[in-house]
């Protein structure tokens, strides 16, 4: 049970109200420091992090090789400008692309920057292969990023009219209905960006002959076919990327979240027909910067040699077995997903409360809407480490029942 404010920490928060834009409810704790799988607030409550900073800690908090790194690299070159090669770029270009099955690397620093690269390279496309097609099919309840563009490429309904007037040319359709996305292609379309798993949109994942069908539909048309792992990719779904899962690969595919395990790191790739750019068309001050790409090599290292993409199969499978007992308890339905990209659901109204009541009790869940609860911890998360979540999620809906 986490303790009560002391006064630094009610310091603190004062100077979140005075100084911080709101953007979001936050509860009235100040993260200070994390190991492993924990974080520990001001007041020096522990918690265990089922969340892992929305699946961005893919190494669990301040893993040693991130911080080495960081060390080694800040005390030799931090920034060249974008206008440079460095060796760390090229060192981490050709890593990531051998191990992804794509040819070129374009790095950003957000999800959002890596996807908005996409969209620009599937226009470009369109303007040079395709008599300047420009529209791009996406699925509802899909999340791109919070750019203009990527959320005009989100599917989620309640972005519909945010920040109108939005950019324009983006189709959305349901998840796993082909016969939709056959009827969405016209000969405007340049590309179709989906994600195999949703992850804000509920942990939904694509059916394998619907990814057959959109692949084949692609190569009919020449269209570009885009996968966002921004999520999913490095590991999360027991898969180094989760299109293996699939046997289905993109021409183009966006990673982010766990590629830097907590420094601000992402990658478009591409296959070598689609390196369309000009000069000027593209860039970006960080492009490349050297710091980010010593973490990314680390970080990717790091995550072979630790061999957690096995882990996050088994611990995921673990978990979801786990959860299926507890369903027989408690009113936990439609446990789904793939390694540790984990979701249930729960009566409406009734995940906020949950993840509220594990919050006080020192485990941190994410619910993602009022009847979804996301699970997306650490790939090194521990057998250990899910009997204690598990234990403390069996507390909260008791407490939950019984109020």
């Amino acid at each position: 049970m986490i303790q009560t404010e002391n006064a630094m920490t009610s310091a603190l928060l004062e100077t979140a109200e005075k100084s911080v834009l709101f953007t979001a409810n936050r509860p009235n704790i100040v993260m200070e420091r994390g190991k492993g799988m924990y974080l520990w607030d001001t007041d020096d409550n522990r918690y265990l992090d089922f969340v892992g900073g929305w699946a961005v800690a893919s190494l669990g908090h301040s893993p040693e090789a991130l911080q080495e790194a960081l060390s080694r690299q800040a005390a030799t070159l931090v920034h060249a400008s974008p206008g440079y090669y460095n060796r760390p770029m090229l060192e981490f270009a050709e890593l990531l692309t051998s191990l992804s099955g794509m040819d070129k690397v374009f790095f950003g620093s957000s999800g959002a920057e890596a996807n908005e690269s996409a969209i620009k390279l599937a226009r470009k496309h369109g303007a040079v292969n395709l008599n300047g097609a420009f529209e791009i099919i996406t699925l509802a309840n899909s999340f791109h990023g919070r750019s203009l563009a990527t959320m005009s490429a989100t599917g989620k309904p309640h972005w519909k009219e945010l920040f109108s007037p939005k950019v324009d040319g983006f189709k959305h359709v349901p998840i796993n209905d082909l016969d939709a996305i056959f009827a969405a292609v016209t000969n405007q379309t340049c590309a179709i960006m989906i994600e195999l798993v949703q992850g804000e949109g509920g942990v939904h994942s694509v059916d394998e002959a619907y990814l057959y069908g959109i692949r084949k539909i692609c190569d009919m048309y020449g269209i570009m076919l885009i996968f966002d792992e921004v999520q999913t990719g490095l590991g999360r779904t027991g898969k180094l990327f989760a299109y293996e899962h699939y046997g289905i690969k993109p021409d183009v595919m966006t990673l982010g979240k766990g590629i830097g395990a907590g420094f601000p790191l992402s990658a478009m790739l591409a296959k070598s027909k689609y390196d369309l750019f000009e000069p000027g068309d593209q860039g970006g001050t960080y492009t490349g910067a050297p710091l980010a790409m010593a973490a990314g090599y680390a970080v990717l290292t790091e995550l072979l040699e630790r061999n957690v993409t096995d882990n996050a199969k088994t611990q995921g499978n673990y978990i979801m077995s786990k959860l299926e007992q507890l369903s027989g308890e408690f009113p936990i339905t439609n446990i789904r997903g793939k390694g540790l990209l984990l979701a249930f659901d729960t009566p409406a109204g009734a995940a906020a409360e949950l993840a509220a009541i594990c919050l006080r009790e020192g485990l941190l869940i994410n619910a993602l809407n009022p009847s979804t609860v996301r699970l997306v911890p650490p790939l090194i998360v521990s057998q250990q480490d899910s009997d204690a979540m598990l234990g403390i999620l069996r507390k909260a809906w008791g407490q939950l029942s019984s109020s």
